[in-house]
């Protein structure tokens, strides 16, 4: 059975209680930013469910878990999970064999329960590719889910590899050097299995490749002529948006509407956004404050979440229509890289001191949450959206 039909959904409560119950349905957080959020307890029969459904709700940013709530999860997992509270009520039957399926099984209700009591999106079924550098000439390619657990080592090639990106929520694209050159490969989650996307390999490959939003064509920035400029590949052609022979691009990430690309360039001797027309290739700065600013990741929403460094490395957006008035610093200054945005477009995972934190973008959002705690250096996450 599909683990999404055994949710089933029921009206429970009149009009008149749901008003009733509405101010009993917050509480103030006083160990975040002050969000009002809505109260969850849970009581169920399985401790690791319980820790995986507690972590991913309150990832979410819209509940905070507590011994008494206006919203109750009780029951056994894998007999029936019951979901009450606020006029809403929801029932899982899902079946649960062992602690990952118990897991499993706490995400698919986490994501029910976001959408259900707080008309959000979740994610804690959107996976997060990212890389463990284990040294300089050695990285490997990895996966877990937003809440940290169930971590997946991919590849075990004891050569450094970098930018994985999603082609879609089952296929990575990601830089590998194990020939001894860098070269782009499709690697398939489900089968774990890979292959070279352009087998003779792209001279002076030297950023991610970036799979448009409709999947026909894939960005890149290689020095096939000189300094590293910016290439839209479709199929076998190559079609250069850059030229610029004094200054190098970099981080290429695509509109929601696959007709413009955002890059980074240092054409004005500091690394700056910059967004080109795929069509035209005419290019405008986007970025002037900052020393440097890196990494853009351009969101299904419009938003452009990127690395501006202010007396350190903070996360950054800003609304390409509306220019720079528009940018929003999200983090204090330390060492941030790699922000990635989530499905919900208030999340953002990105790394700092080799650990990676999911970030909340609103303004009365939950300080960076650490995904886990692990020997390793976990750097460039991609989110699947």
């Amino acid at each position: 059975m599909n683990a999404f039909a055994t949710v089933k959904w029921m009206s429970v409560l009149g009009a008149a209680l749901i008003a009733a119950m509405a101010s009993a349905a917050t509480v103030v957080d006083v160990t975040g930013a002050g969000a009002a959020k809505k109260s969850v307890s849970i009581k169920v029969d399985n401790a690791e469910y319980a820790r995986c459904l507690k972590k991913n709700l309150e990832l979410s940013g819209l509940f905070v878990v507590q011994g008494s709530g206006a919203v109750k999860v009780t029951g056994t997992p894998g007999v029936s999970v019951r979901v009450e509270g606020l006029g809403k009520a929801l029932t899982s039957t899902e079946s649960v064999a062992d602690a990952r399926s118990a897991r499993m099984a706490a995400r698919r209700l986490s994501d029910a329960m976001c959408e259900a009591f707080g008309g959000q999106k979740g994610f804690a079924l959107d996976k997060i590719a990212f890389i463990n550098r284990k040294g300089s000439d050695n990285a490997e390619l990895c996966l877990a889910y937003p809440d940290g657990f169930d971590i997946r080592q991919l590849t075990s090639d004891a050569k450094a590899a970098l930018g994985p990106r999603w082609k879609n929520p089952n296929e990575l694209y990601y830089i590998s050097y194990r020939s001894n050159s860098p070269q782009v490969y499709s690697f398939d989650i489900n089968a774990s299995t890979r292959r070279p996307l352009w087998p003779k390999g792209v001279r002076g490959l030297s950023s991610p490749a970036v799979v448009s939003p409709d999947g026909s064509k894939v960005a890149i920035v290689a020095s096939f002529q000189g300094n590293p400029d910016l290439y839209v590949l479709s199929g076998t052609r190559f079609t250069r948006l850059t030229n610029t022979p004094s200054a190098s691009e970099g981080c290429p990430s695509w509109s929601p509407d696959g007709t413009k690309i955002v890059y980074v360039s240092d054409m004005s001797r500091r690394q700056h956004l910059y967004i080109v027309d795929v069509a035209t290739k005419e290019s405008r700065r986007l970025t002037y404050k900052g020393r440097d600013n890196v990494e853009p990741d351009w969101g299904r929403d419009g938003r452009i979440a990127y690395i501006t460094k202010r007396g350190g490395s903070q996360i950054a957006v800003i609304d390409p229509a509306e220019g720079e008035a528009s940018t929003e610093l999200l983090t204090e200054p330390a060492d941030w890289e790699h922000p990635s945005w989530s499905r919900d477009m208030r999340h953002i995972v990105a790394s700092r001191s080799n650990a990676l934190f999911i970030v909340d973008s609103f303004k009365d959002g939950d300080a960076p949450r650490q995904m886990f705690v692990a020997d390793g250096n976990w750097i460039d996450p991609t989110w699947s959206r």
